[in-house]
């Protein structure tokens, strides 16, 4: 709207509107002395809700971006050594405050973008020891971060190389030890894993989504990423959301359509390794909710701007702009089951927004590579870009 104003206070959103209205009731409310921020000229949205994101890593995969620009495929860095398993090493010989560290960094960058919740994962220890580490690292983070964190386990994000050949031995680990131990710490919200040719099978899925449902975790998974997946078995576990989905099978697009689970696309990595997007179109057609992440990873999507996401949305999986831009707030809000607070301006939600230099909402999808997030408020908190 036009001439609109919001009025927050105590970290919540209480009124929202016209700005005379909104300027009157703040005055009946909180008195004459407030804090005015000036968004004149400027569009206010919710603030990003990034879905998706792997923060806890020591260095970026240069070796890797060297060898697919010279032609090799992600399956074929992977068995050279590279891809997931090559951040193992840093992550397991990091402290914790090391690792934390390294995730403010993320979620400080993320901000400027407008982000003001993000989705952190764990997955590059691949040991009870490295992983449980990870998330305490994300949790120490988010909690010097005044916008919101989301943790996952990802324990199940490859077969580490002690395991080799042994891979159903990795999962007992992960359901037997890594899930118990998270759960016991209150340290994950939700659990994930890489169901995909070179990862984790679909059995080894349902047996890593019944130990979290045991546990009281969420669930989550990398589906379909290079090669498609059967996932009619996975629909009784309810995930929250499927992530990925670039090899999505018409017949699991059509089943997605009709499951509260949100599909979560992930744009970032299918430019970075010059892979075929998703199918965003066909989902939306078919009635299926689209979220959108930045997947930020050191070896398949190194970025946290989730303006970047929203115009490769639009211009390589023909999204509109006002569909990149649901899929960013309520529609990622969804997919970690936070709508009720997160994801929509209104009166009871968490104050969290985000302030654009542009006329036109249209534009924060147009102007990519280009800083225009003026500020950004996180549960109640202003920073000034």
């Amino acid at each position: 709207m036009q001439g609109g104003a919001v009025f927050c206070s105590r970290g919540k959103v209480l009124l929202a509107g016209n700005a005379r209205d909104v300027e009157a009731g703040a005055k009946q409310q909180g008195g004459t002395d407030l804090e005015i921020f000036d968004c004149a000229g400027a569009v206010v949205l919710p603030g990003f809700v990034d879905s998706h994101t792997h923060p806890v890593f020591t260095s970026p995969r240069l070796i890797d971006f060297e060898q697919r620009i010279q032609g090799s495929t992600y399956e074929q860095v992977a068995k050279a050594g590279g891809g997931i398993r090559a951040s193992v090493e840093g992550v397991r010989n990091a402290s914790e405050e090391q690792l934390a560290r390294f995730v403010s960094k993320a979620l400080r960058h993320m901000q400027r973008s407008g982000t003001t919740t993000v989705e952190a994962k764990s997955g590059y220890g691949l040991t009870s020891d490295s992983e449980i580490k990870s998330l305490r690292a994300i949790r120490r983070a988010g909690q010097q971060w005044p916008g919101t964190v989301v943790s996952t386990l990802l324990g199940a994000h490859v077969v580490p190389a002690e395991f080799q050949q042994r891979a159903d031995a990795y999962v007992d680990l992960v359901c037997n030890e890594m899930i118990p131990a998270t759960a016991r710490e209150r340290l994950a919200d939700f659990v994930d894993i890489f169901c995909e040719r070179g990862a984790f099978s679909v059995q080894q899925t349902e047996r890593v989504f019944e130990a979290a449902q045991k546990a009281g975790l969420g669930r989550r998974a990398h589906v379909c990423q290079f090669t498609p997946q059967d996932l009619s078995t996975l629909s009784r576990f309810e995930p929250a959301s499927y992530d990925h989905l670039d090899c999505l099978t018409d017949r699991d697009l059509q089943r997605l359509a009709q499951q509260p689970t949100v599909a979560t696309l992930l744009p970032g990595a299918s430019y970075f390794l010059s892979h075929s997007y998703p199918m965003a179109r066909r989902l939306i057609d078919a009635g299926a909710a689209i979220a959108l992440a930045t997947d930020f990873n050191p070896g398949t999507s190194p970025t946290t701007s989730m303006t970047t996401i929203l115009s490769l949305a639009c211009t390589q999986m023909r999204m509109t702009p006002a569909e990149a831009i649901s899929a960013v707030t309520i529609n990622g809000a969804h997919a970690l089951l936070r709508a009720e607070q997160k994801g929509s301006i209104e009166p009871g939600k968490d104050a969290d927004l985000a302030i654009f230099d542009v006329k036109d909402y249209r534009e924060i999808c147009y102007w990519f590579g280009t800083p225009i997030c003026r500020a950004t408020v996180l549960n109640g908190h202003l920073v000034v870009h």
